[in-house]
């Protein structure tokens, strides 16, 4: 645990890709361009930088491997990249043919920020097919019987069983073609911990090539639920039957973070921030990994680094809406991918109850919009008459015009069976039987009509042989804005794994897609009314008075923040943070502290009405089902919780 003294660095390690200009066989130029590259590197904030394979002689320099001054000057490179390393206090794992033994390696060199030589990691699969012939010269690493040997004086550890510990970060290293092999030797690194997976590599550029390296990388850091960080040459090595491209990229457990353009002759540098905690996270979370033991003995050999730079730029995306995919198209397809399963779930409920009918209170907002058109799309599915949806409009004490008219309508255009029942008579009666003012506005005032409108739904779906359809999303379970019994219970949560923030593209989406003309302005119109449940009276101008945001917060915070603490295990002070980032000129770290001390307050509070949830489809990777993703007692403290914020 960190003294409260010292500053949080929230988990991260700054790690760099490198593709330097260079020269085949010219190691005095390579090492210089290498250390301008690890200064910029040392600017920049990075505590390691990998730089592609055999990047100190070039990888191209074929029969010229078996040349003594090639291999003199590469271990003069080595020891002038250490005292580089040294003076900029900065880590390095670069490229480099080893003599050992009478046996030449293609090795990865791993030099500490203090300049020692950790050790050194030779290659294992040397490729013999198509262009490459590497089994020419080089010898492979496991079957290399040494491990160590001695550099500059020191001892120094050998062998493909080294894995390199920094303090957080557990590093393994692969070369080039280990990792496109059928069993690359970071699966079993993986299995024993590494957490950060580099590999030092020259793969040339072909047609179609760049698209399947970018997916290998990606699902190899997705496999292995770690960070890959992938070094390769670039168009500096020889072109006498193939070209590189300098293709340098950087991905953690399936995401592309960064990456170089390609055939370029000048240096360059990709740079992220890897989550180390996210990954713990996902690692601690994910039961396959818990049950995986690597086959092999590791050793773990410590290196220096420097301290994570932590500053007002963070390395790293930091999506300010995590639920909501970026782009049109990409939203496109995850909105029809999202219908899909919610028309799924509720289809499959319709036929094992045999039930041809079902209730939902259509209201005019949001939720309710999105729950109706996704049970269109299951009536459809399943050959059955939307007259069986029988969405009932249940004007109050707090209802506007605006929404009432616009649900009366949406009924008509969805071709649904519509009833209006007002419920302001059935509430005041019950005021005047439990004794309650009309005029305390209170939480007795409104829920008593949220109970009142559930009630009314039940019993209609009991006269129509049905179940009545749940309408509110994944954000009002987390922060229980929800009266329970009431709105909270229904025989299905259609919504009940979409966030608020989704909601509403979702709803843009069928404007756009599905209808046109008045029906999309009706749409659009829902989408542009303020988030409310109408349970208290409407402003003097007829318009919504009762608006939520202003009560629990702006939904897209607490989107942000749900995601963060359920999805990657954050903790409050590193939520406000990455929120202080993503949502730069738009809130203020106060506002955002406030918000995020309501978020965690009532997350907490409001467990019991998530314990008790009907069922419902989960559609993303975060959900709150007490039979699912989110196991929690009602009775939980928040005070550690609470303490950071």
């Amino acid at each position: 645990m960190p003294k409260k003294s010292q500053p949080i660095d929230f988990g991260f390690i700054r790690l760099a890709v490198a593709t330097p200009e260079h020269r085949v066989a010219d190691c005095a130029f390579n090492a210089a361009e290498i250390s301008t590259v690890l200064e910029q590197a040392a600017a920049e904030g990075c505590q390691l930088t990998v730089f592609p394979e055999l990047s100190v002689t070039g990888y191209s320099c074929a029969d010229l491997f078996y040349q003594r001054q090639l291999l003199a000057a590469a271990g003069e490179a080595i020891l002038a990249l250490a005292e580089t390393c040294a003076r900029l206090h900065h880590a390095a794992i670069v490229g480099t043919p080893l003599e050992f033994h009478g046996r030449l390696y293609n090795a990865a060199v791993v030099i500490g920020a203090h300049g020692e030589i950790a050790g050194v990691v030779p290659k294992t699969y040397l490729p013999t097919s198509g262009e490459f012939y590497e089994a020419r010269w080089f010898t492979r690493g496991d079957l290399a019987a040494e491990t160590a040997f001695e550099f500059n004086g020191a001892e120094v550890p050998f062998g493909t069983d080294l894995l390199f510990s920094t303090g957080e970060a557990l590093i393994g290293v692969e070369i080039c073609e280990d990792l496109w092999a059928v069993k690359p030797p970071s699966l079993e690194q993986a299995a024993a911990g590494a957490n950060v997976l580099v590999n030092l590599s020259a793969s040339n550029e072909l047609l179609g090539k760049v698209g399947y390296r970018r997916d290998l990388v990606r699902q190899q850091s997705a496999r292995c639920l770690a960070a890959y960080a992938y070094a390769s040459a670039g168009p500096g090595e020889s072109t006498t039957d193939i070209v590189y491209s300098g293709h340098s990229l950087i991905a953690e457990y399936g995401a592309t973070l960064v990456e170089t353009d390609r055939f370029k002759f000048h240096s360059q540098l990709a740079i992220a921030d890897i989550d180390l905690g996210k990954l713990a996270h996902d690692r601690t979370r994910n039961s396959s990994f818990a049950q995986t033991a690597a086959a092999r003995q590791f050793r773990l050999v410590p290196v220096s680094t420097s301290e994570w730079a932590r500053g007002k730029v963070l390395h790293r995306p930091v999506d300010a809406h995590p639920f909501v995919p970026a782009g049109a198209a990409r939203r496109g397809e995850h909105c029809r991918e999202i219908f899909a399963i919610q028309s799924t779930g509720l289809a499959r409920r319709l036929r094992h109850t045999g039930a041809k009918t079902l209730t939902l209170g259509l209201s005019g907002g949001l939720d309710s919009t999105l729950a109706a058109l996704a049970a269109c799309r299951a009536f459809d599915s399943l050959g059955l008459d939307r007259k069986g949806i029988v969405a009932i409009s249940l004007p109050g004490l707090g209802t506007t015009d605006r929404t009432k008219n616009n649900a009366a309508e949406l009924a008509k255009m969805l071709k649904l069976s519509f009833r209006e029942i007002p419920i302001s008579a059935s509430v005041r009666q019950h005021f005047a039987d439990i004794g309650h003012p009309e005029t305390k506005h209170d939480v007795t005032f409104e829920n008593a009509q949220a109970r009142e409108r559930t009630q009314i739904l039940m019993d209609v779906a009991n006269q129509t042989g049905g179940f009545v359809l749940g309408t509110g999303d994944l954000s009002e379970l987390a922060l229980g804005w929800c009266t329970f019994n009431a709105d909270h219970m229904s025989m299905y949560h259609v919504n009940a794994g979409v966030p608020k923030t989704l909601v509403r593209y979702l709803v843009e989406w069928c404007a756009a897609e599905i209808f046109t003309g008045r029906e999309a302005e009706v749409l659009l119109d829902i989408t542009r009314t303020p988030i409310s449940p109408e349970l208290l009276p409407a402003a003097k101008d007829g318009g919504i008075a009762h608006r939520t945001e202003d009560l629990v917060g702006p939904y897209e915070l607490h989107d942000f923040f749900l995601y963060q603490m359920v999805r990657c295990g954050s903790e409050p002070a590193k939520i406000q943070f990455l929120a202080e980032i993503a949502f730069k000129g738009g809130y203020s770290a106060a506002v955002i502290r406030k918000w995020l001390a309501v978020f965690v307050r009532r997350f907490f509070a409001q467990q019991f009405k998530r314990n008790a949830m009907p069922d419902g489809p989960k559609v993303g990777s975060v959900a709150l089902s007490p039979r699912g993703d989110w196991r929690m007692p009602s009775d939980a403290s928040a005070a550690a919780w609470l303490g950071p914020v």
